[in-house]
Formats: structure tokens, C-alpha cells, sequence
């Protein structure tokens, strides 16, 4: 089976709607929207295997997440820790409303359910 292939039979099963978030402009955004909304946030590691288990199980969340990889945007990561007063885990799930956090756990404490239990499910 080719790549392409392969790359829209995992997008088919994954129900989670990954946007990467790589500037703190791009945070500031989101911590407004959370205003109106609930906004997800995931920090991950790619070359962490937790990270990578971690980020298959928030795959079947029925929700949007913001992620953000921590090889790109360690940045976004320390601004999200300064802003939220949580320190820095990877893997890390962080649900914002109102612009204060409502949920947040690091490790296998992340999964699907409480994410999209969190968050606004998409329409």
C-alpha cells in the first residue's frame, strides 16, 4: 500500500481535528477563542514514545486539538506554562475556557474521554 494511501486510512480512523500551533500569536488567538469555547491543547514530543501512545489515544477524541510539538514551538510550550501556571509536562493535554484552565493532565492520565468530555464535540 503506498504512503497516500496509508496517510487517509489512519485520517479515516482518527476523529480528533489536529491544528498545530506554532507561534505565540497563534496561543493569544486561542486563549480568546476560549472565551467562547472550550480550546484543547496537547503538547507532544515527537521522539517520545509516551508521546506518541498518548497521541494515539487523543486521536479518537470526537474534538479539535491544538498541538503543539515541542521540537518546533518550545516557546508556545513555556508561554502556555507562564500563562497557565502548570508546569511543563510532555505528553500534556490542557482544556482552556474563559481563558482559565478547566482540565489538565500529562502521561497516560490524558485520554480520549475526558478531552472530549472537556470540550465542545464538533458539529
Amino acid at each position: 500500500m503506498r504512503f497516500e494511501a496509508r496517510a487517509v486510512i489512519i485520517k479515516s480512523i482518527m476523529k480528533a481535528n489536529f491544528t498545530e500551533i506554532n507561534s505565540t500569536e497563534q496561543l493569544n488567538e486561542l486563549f480568546e477563542k476560549s472565551n467562547e469555547k472550550p480550546i484543547v491543547l496537547f503538547k507532544h514530543s515527537t521522539t517520545c514514545p509516551i508521546s506518541a501512545g498518548v497521541h494515539e489515544e487523543i486521536s479518537n477524541a470526537d474534538a479539535d486539538i491544538n498541538i503543539v510539538i515541542m521540537q518546533k514551538a518550545r516557546n508556545v510550550s513555556d508561554e502556555i506554562a507562564r500563562r497557565t501556571g502548570i508546569r511543563h509536562e510532555s505528553p500534556q493535554a490542557i482544556v482552556l475556557k474563559d481563558e482559565k484552565v478547566i482540565y489538565h493532565a500529562s502521561h497516560y492520565d490524558v485520554t480520549a474521554e475526558d478531552v472530549e468530555k472537556r470540550s465542545e464535540v464538533r458539529g
